[in-house]
């Protein structure tokens, strides 16, 4: 019972911050979707499936967040290409602000239970 409300717990967490995943991960480059999971687990730890990510990238889109073209690939189909819009730059800047300070305050909230784990 207690693995179960974790795990969870901590999907719901996963889920929380998603979208500054997102934004972050495309911060620095264009990304295809295949790419943006692989980068979003090799570097949060978040592990989604496509039909999770690819809802929320037309979404984000579709807010005027994120730009998408279909580049043909050398071999194999072509690809759709996800980057940040300068309104999508903003939206990060403003998420990544808020997580900061956010964590911050409850990394010093959750100091003494994790030092009593020790």
């Amino acid at each position: 019972m207690a693995i179960e409300l974790e795990d969870k717990w901590e999907v719901q967490l996963r889920k929380g911050c998603l979208e500054l995943a997102i934004l972050a991960s495309l911060w620095k480059e264009r990304l295809y979707g295949l790419e943006l999971l692989r980068a979003l687990e090799t570097e949060s730890n978040l592990v989604i499936t496509e039909g999770t990510v690819y809802p929320l990238l037309s979404r984000l889109r579709n807010e005027g967040l994120l730009d998408s073209e279909w580049v043909e690939a050398e071999l194999g189909h072509p690809r759709k290409y996800y980057r940040l819009t300068s309104a999508g730059r903003r939206k990060a800047l403003m998420m990544a602000r808020i997580w900061s300070r956010f964590s911050a305050k409850l990394d010093g909230l959750l100091k003494p239970l994790l030092k009593e784990e020790r």
